[in-house]
């Protein structure tokens, strides 16, 4: 018989594992998440088998075009590059893309995209803060591709609004995937494809709680443990008894091209 674990225990643990890059393997048999139909990094692998210039924006560690590399080979872009703004990040995406070729650049994700007009036939990214889509159109060739997976609206909010309460309608309508669409056109862009899934999520102990929340840090903007105890308590004691915590999240998929001319 499994012997059950101390809230500070499960606690700690939560808070100690670090929290650089987008690899999610820690959570493995501690939290769950559907994973939407359409499969982005291998689909994303397809795009890149015929891309010969591409950016990743906002790549994170690198892991995800990493994989869509690996996926696209023998077959790769000429030129290869991604932007990431957090400091630990832009180390660990360097040190693991850099052997595929591809140049990391530091760039904060509320910047301009640093580089020339018209560079790239195709631009990916996975979960941007936020796309900024005149610069998306900006960097893109003609006939240029962008194929990214965003969050969607009111994402993992159960979890969300059990520490901060319930939120105001304009938050939860926030990533809205039919506003996005507008100002993609708005931006001279036409979207060939848009998709999107709601899926369900479980988080099995505290520790996969605390942590999540500390790396997906928008989350709970001021998350730390020791501000939010009471809650942590609350709610190891509710996954104790009735097991896990259920929550959904959102995820929409674009396929977005700029006009040959």
């Amino acid at each position: 018989m499994a012997v059950k674990r101390s809230f500070e225990d499960l606690v700690a643990e939560g808070d100690a594992v670090p929290t650089e890059g987008w690899d999610f393997s820690w959570f493995e048999g501690r939290a769950s998440e559907v994973r939407p139909s359409w499969g982005y990094a291998a689909s994303a692998g397809k795009r890149l088998a015929g891309a010969g210039a591409v950016l990743d924006i906002q790549t994170g560690g690198g892991e995800v075009l990493d994989f869509a590399l690996g996926r696209a080979e023998p077959a790769r872009p000429v030129l290869a590059a991604a932007t990431e703004g957090w400091p630990p990040n832009v180390a660990k995406a360097t040190a693991l893309l850099r052997p595929r070729g591809v140049v990391v650049v530091a760039a904060a994700d509320d910047a301009p995209l640093p580089f020339a007009a018209g560079t790239f036939d195709l631009v990916l990214s996975r979960h941007p803060v936020r796309p900024y889509w005149d610069e998306i159109a900006r960097v893109l060739r003609p006939g240029g591709a962008y194929f990214a997976q965003h969050v969607g609206p009111a994402s993992v909010f159960e979890l969300v609004e059990y520490f901060l309460g319930p939120q105001p309608e304009e938050v939860r309508a926030g990533r809205d995937p039919e506003r996005e669409r507008a100002d993609a056109e708005a931006a001279g862009l036409e979207v060939a494809g848009l998709r999107a899934e709601r899926l369900r999520m479980e988080f099995h102990d505290i520790a996969a709680v605390v942590h999540f929340l500390r790396k997906v840090v928008w989350m709970v903007p001021d998350f730390t443990a020791e501000a939010y105890e009471p809650q942590l308590r609350a709610l190891h004691e509710r996954i104790e008894e009735e097991g896990p915590f259920v929550a959904h999240s959102t995820r929409h998929l674009f396929d977005v091209r700029k006009a040959a001319r």
